[in-house]
């Protein structure tokens, strides 16, 4: 675990890129799970196992709440648990790397719309063509409930690093985390236990979900709040146009799936798309505003 006092002398970039491996990283190790217990049933259990682990390290603060937190923490957790459910599901259609490239058009999109330079709404554009070229659609088959999924992945991942952002700012270190994940799972749990329940849940299924929770919602989504609590939108968003190219990675690596030379082009499009579309910096320590939070709830975080 790293200590709270110990984030700020941790490049911040340096947590959004192992943040973004750990993303990737859970989802193609989620694939087996999927194919046992579906991609609902995977994000909830997920997500029951994050309440677990976070529970353990850090209980929600629930009396340092305030009314007006209410809103953010319910949406944030809302969308954190649709964001895995609908990306697990482009993922058990289409390749890894290209639900990452298309999903990456939701915060793209919502980068260049915070943007001061009304220009980098351009960019969302170009990194569609990057798609296109991604799932080759003049091959004759395109997988439209895939895309479909993705694309609803990438809107929640939009809104997604905006609340992060700023319930980052309000709870310190991971408590932010230990309140919204229980919220993510009850949202997802109508559409995820059905399918547990109906799915072939054999002895490894529990132990793998278990452990994919430890990388994603835990270290993963804890490492991204320490990263957005020290940079701008697009600074973070600029980071993050390199996240196709880990789904790409992770998805040869550990899936065995290779691409074309259109697909690794419309990778390489929606990377320089993403990079240009965004400029910014660190975030000034002005803008952070936590609330102190009892000692057991601020001074842990992974």
């Amino acid at each position: 675990m790293i200590g709270e006092r110990s984030a700020p002398g941790i490049p911040p970039w340096s947590m959004a890129v192992a943040a973004m491996l750990a993303v990737q990283l859970s989802s193609a190790l989620s694939v087996p799970v999927i194919e046992q217990v579906g991609a609902a049933g995977t994000a909830w259990l997920r997500m029951c196992f994050g309440v677990m682990f976070l529970w353990m390290i850090a209980r929600p603060a629930i009396r340092s709440l305030r009314r007006k937190d209410l809103p953010a923490l319910l949406a944030l957790g809302v969308v954190t648990g649709f964001m895995t459910t609908f990306f697990l599901s482009a993922v058990d259609r289409i390749p890894l790397g290209t639900a990452v490239a298309i999903e990456f058009l939701g915060p793209l999109t919502v980068a260049g719309l915070m943007s001061k330079r009304r220009k980098a709404l351009v960019w969302p554009l170009v990194a569609f063509v990057g798609v296109v070229l991604l799932t080759e659609p003049w091959r004759g088959h395109i997988d439209l409930a895939g895309v479909g999924f993705a694309l609803a992945a990438g809107a929640c991942w939009g809104l997604y690093n905006v609340l992060t952002q700023h319930v980052g700012d309000r709870f310190s270190g991971i408590s932010g985390l230990s309140l919204t994940i229980p919220i993510a799972a009850l949202a997802t749990l109508p559409v995820g236990l059905p399918q547990v329940i109906g799915g072939d849940l054999t002895w490894w299924v529990l132990p793998a979900a278990a452990g994919i929770a430890l990388i994603t919602p835990v270290i993963a989504f804890a490492l991204e709040m320490l990263a957005l609590r020290r940079m701008t939108h697009t600074a973070f968003g600029t980071l993050l146009a390199i996240e196709p190219a880990f789904g790409l990675l992770i998805g040869l690596l550990v899936l065995a799936q290779t691409p074309t030379f259109f697909q690794l082009l419309g990778i390489a499009i929606v990377i320089v798309a993403g990079g240009a579309a965004q400029r910014g910096g660190a975030r000034t320590t002005a803008a952070i505003t936590t609330t102190d939070l009892p000692a057991s709830a601020t001074k842990q975080t992974l």
